[in-house]
């Protein structure tokens, strides 16, 4: 009686948010049923996907949220207003607001856009519109260029160039301490939780980058990665708290965010905080995840070269079979990663396969953790020998010079693995060269169990001497390729196909 009733009774978006926040019962229920009937229509058999656009520009083309970006953003279809060209935008990050939070600003509400120019100022633009709605100056000393999450939609970072010291500063004996620095946000609303710097004199010499990420602040070395609390580091050094708008007493009474002045480092590392985890490793760095907890790490040794290897994070024991290895033949190196899903598994590709990985084990049992197949996908390779020594028809012994390559221009080759959140779907770019002329297609698996369920070619070609990028949103496939000096931006919808 009581389903018949939730079946039958109308309601508001009101008590959606409402029964949601208070985890009475799951206000995304309508939205998952709405993307399923998508998913179900984009699998039919009489819809495909459809080149309706492409564009080539001279410079940089993103997708962002079912809009095309051209010129460096500074064009959207005439959705963004033009601006100086000083205002040349170096990274952006997209804003969606929390639906069940009442923001102080209508404004807030909609999806809008950060935009990091090369002027060092930091903007917020409605996603619909183009209209500026914040601006902040961040430094008139250092060089901004990246904006990256820490905490998805909630905290984000803006970081700098690496500063050197110049070739006069180097003759003379100086040394440059000072190395990167982080200016830290919170979004909805818009507020400076302060700006660091991370030097050589507190860190070491040797550290080659940094990062912030999930409130932890990572330190990269040549062959080691060192992890430490951002919020410990807040608590700890946090010299004085500012506002945006507001005066400073590190700016002399001057206002924050204001030009020249930007945002003073309000956040005075001494000296070095408590590392919460070290893990020597080579330069592709170390990754966390899983459940429970692991790290995935290549050693520094030049004899673990090629391989992965998966190690508690609690006590660092080695899984079971926790080295990964792909043993591939190929000018490119495979890729292995978490799996975006937050589901703990790991994608690890293959130019030939490409296997998802997941770690069986449980929190507090003493036994090492086990990683496991879940399931493989494998392209088609042509039954070639790859002996290298031959035996003609007279007996004589000829031994090849060059072995074929796992991902040959020639064979099926994996490119990419792109994962659709909301369709719960894994797009694999897989490419073929044997005509002569390099094609590719988007092959959309379930993400559960592997199984192909829909093929999209791709009409232009492909060249994997290239950089490439593709998105797959929900009806939409955007291809984006660098050629020479030129940007090509490929557009491909769901449409229901003709006969």
């Amino acid at each position: 009686m009581m389903a018949l009733y939730w079946r039958k009774r109308n309601v508001n978006a009101a008590e959606v948010l409402s029964w949601r926040g208070r985890g009475i019962r799951d206000g995304g229920t309508l939205t998952r049923l709405n993307i399923k009937v998508l998913r179900g229509i984009l699998l039919e058999d009489n819809r495909d996907f459809y080149k309706v656009w492409s564009k080539t520009s001279k410079s940089t083309i993103m997708y962002e949220n079912g809009k095309i970006y051209l010129d460096n953003y500074l064009k959207c279809y005439s959705c963004l207003p033009k601006r100086s060209k000083i205002d040349k935008f170096e990274d952006t990050l997209l804003c969606q607001s929390p639906l069940e939070t009442t923001l102080d600003s209508p404004s807030d509400h909609k999806p809008s856009l950060l935009f990091l120019t090369a002027n060092n100022w930091l903007y917020r633009l409605s996603d619909s519109t183009g209209q500026e709605l914040e601006g902040v100056f961040l430094s008139s000393k250092h060089k901004f260029r990246y904006l990256t999450w820490d905490i998805s939609q909630e905290i984000f970072y803006v970081k700098s160039v690496q500063s050197k010291a110049t070739p006069l500063a180097r003759q003379a004996g100086i040394t440059q301490n000072t190395v990167i620095h982080l200016a830290i946000f919170q979004v909805f609303p818009l507020q400076i939780v302060g700006m660091m710097e991370v030097n050589k004199q507190v860190f070491g010499s040797g550290f080659t980058d940094v990062v912030l990420s999930q409130g932890v602040l990572a330190v990269s070395y040549s062959k080691a990665v060192k992890l430490f609390s951002f919020e410990h580091i807040v608590q700890k050094y946090l010299v004085e708290k500012l506002m945006l708008g507001k005066a400073s007493s590190l700016l002399s009474g001057k206002t924050v965010g204001d030009v020249p002045f930007g945002i003073p480092v309000n956040i005075q590392i001494t000296d070095c905080p408590p590392v919460l985890f070290e893990v020597s490793c080579s330069n592709n760095g170390v990754q966390i995840g899983g459940f429970p907890w692991h790290y995935i790490h290549t050693p520094p040794q030049k004899c673990h070269q090629g391989t992965h290897h998966f190690c508690s994070l609690k006590d660092g024991t080695m899984a079971i079979n926790g080295i990964q290895n792909m043993k591939c033949y190929s000018l490119e190196s495979d890729v292995i990663f978490f799996h975006p899903d937050d589901s703990g598994r790991i994608i690890h590709v293959g130019p030939n396969t490409i296997n998802i990985l997941k770690i069986l084990g449980e929190l507090n049992s003493g036994l090492p953790s086990k990683v496991v197949k879940d399931f493989s996908m494998a392209t088609h390779q042509p039954n070639i020998s790859t002996s290298q020594v031959t035996v003609t028809s007279s007996g004589r012994t000829v031994r090849r010079r060059f072995q074929r390559l796992d991902d040959d221009p020639d064979q099926e080759t994996f490119r990419m693995v792109v994962y659709e959140d909301e369709l719960d779907l894994l797009a694999v770019v897989v490419t073929n060269g044997a005509d002569g002329e390099g094609r590719a297609q988007v092959r959309l698996h379930d993400n559960q169990s592997g199984q192909l369920l829909k093929t999209v070619d791709l009409l232009e070609k492909w060249d994997e001497t290239y950089r490439h990028d593709l998105v797959f949103d929900k009806d939409t496939i955007v291809h984006i390729e660098q050629k020479n000096n030129n940007v090509c931006c490929h557009v491909y919808k769901l449409k229901t196909a003709t006969r």
